[in-house]
């Protein structure tokens, strides 16, 4: 059983995980300015797109502010993106309006030469920088999407308010899919496959939000170019780390491709998450209780199937691909138990010492990472107990500058 002291002490080194998790402003601003220079090459006046005031929207993790740093510098950032347009010709079906906004990719010579593959619903950008100073590893895919009219003002009115199911319904976008029974024959985007990105970010953030005063704005998040954000709530930093978790744990299996799904993992943490405050409560809780939010009856097939509900659409189920694919619901119970004795174990070494706690990380989460994990945490303390600037935060329970003094624990059990 963790002392109040212990729990502080492992949410601060969850949360200097987080942080070394997190992409750089750099980064995040090189894939703005990228994403950016799609959006105007493809409302550019000469554009076939022009007419229906095409707009680059990121999504996904990009706006949830739980993207990570993949695992090796060579890999890629993973950014979702939404080419969102306003209308379109009434002869345009899926499959022509998914078509033009890829050949007017390719007529980019500069993004033509990115251009990497067609995807079951979006068109996929790679992107490779080095410098001296740079190096730059990461894809794009755009989804093509048609807005409801007056989509824009309906968004602004929307995050005015609190999360509301029904008010969030209103902010879907009808997508391109090539699985789509009707993907070459209808030409009415009410009969397409739908998606809500921003209705999903908008319960996402009723679910993380515990400081609104303090903390980053949902307004900032959804915004075309939103705002770098520097601090997370505890939510954010619980979806990283289980993120990372699942990352190290299939790096080297044949069955990657089998490994659970980020939108499943974000979904059913949010569900668990109780407005924990200390990051270490965060993360115990759900990972005991995100289970008990998959349910074994799908109510709009009414079929006995394992059914995860996209909270801002009822009728999408995570699960889909688990009936198709049964290793997929198997890799993602195995998960769930490696990541529960893994807490489980580093937890118990709280009584022997930090060397124990950093070791008992290093397999879970990787062992540069961990390293430059406790480097940080240890220069964050020695630094502030060498001024005696020692402080718990009443609200976040992070040890830091800010909040209330406190002594310093050797994570023995006693304090100096």
């Amino acid at each position: 059983m963790l002392t109040e002291q212990q729990k502080n002490d492992f949410s601060e080194i969850l949360e200097t995980l987080g942080e070394n998790l997190d992409i750089t402003e750099t980064q995040y601003n090189a894939a703005i300015s990228s994403y950016q220079n799609v959006g105007n090459w493809l409302s550019k006046e000469d554009s076939e797109l022009k007419a229906y005031n095409p707009l680059i929207r990121p999504q996904g993790s990009f706006i949830l502010g739980t993207i990570i740093q993949p695992i090796c510098e060579d890999d890629d950032l993973d950014i979702d993106l939404v080419c969102e347009l306003s209308k379109k010709k009434d002869s345009w079906t899926q499959f022509n309006l998914k078509e033009i906004v890829g050949n007017q990719l390719k007529s980019h010579k500069g993004l033509d030469d990115l251009l990497d593959e067609e995807g079951r619903r979006c068109w996929t950008l790679k992107y490779r920088k080095d410098s001296e100073n740079i190096k730059e590893r990461y894809h794009m895919d755009i989804l093509p999407a048609i807005i409801s009219e007056g989509y824009e003002t309906i968004l602004n009115e929307s995050y005015k308010r609190m999360f509301d199911e029904s008010d969030v319904s209103k902010l879907c976008l009808s997508i391109t899919d090539k699985e789509s029974k009707n993907y070459y024959t209808s030409t009415i985007p009410k009969e397409w496959l739908k998606s809500n990105p921003l209705g999903y970010a908008k319960w996402f953030f009723s679910r993380a939000t515990i400081q609104t005063n303090k903390m980053f704005s949902i307004n900032e998040a959804v915004r075309p170019v939103p705002s770098f954000q520097k601090n997370r709530f505890p939510l954010q930093r619980v979806v990283q780390i289980l993120k990372r978790h699942r990352d190290i744990m299939y790096r080297d299996r044949k069955d990657k491709i089998d490994k659970p799904i980020s939108v499943i993992i974000t979904t059913l943490v949010s569900k668990a998450y109780n407005k924990e405050t200390n990051i270490i409560e965060a993360l115990i809780n759900v990972i005991n209780n995100m289970e008990y939010f998959i349910k074994d009856y799908n109510p709009i097939t009414e079929k006995r199937e394992k059914y995860i509900e996209n909270p801002v659409n009822k009728e999408e189920n995570f699960a889909d691909k688990w009936n198709e694919f049964p290793k997929r619901e198997e890799n993602f119970y195995e998960w769930l138990k490696k990541v529960k004795d893994d807490v489980e174990n580093m937890t118990s070494q709280s009584g022997y010492g930090l060397q124990r706690i950093n070791e008992s990380m290093q397999v879970p989460f990787g062992d540069e990472l961990i390293k430059k994990t406790f480097n940080t945490y240890g220069l964050k303390i020695r630094n502030l107990s060498e001024t005696n600037s020692l402080k718990v935060n009443v609200v976040s329970g992070a040890i830091g500058s800010v909040g209330i003094n406190m002594k310093k624990n050797n994570f023995e059990g006693v304090n100096e």
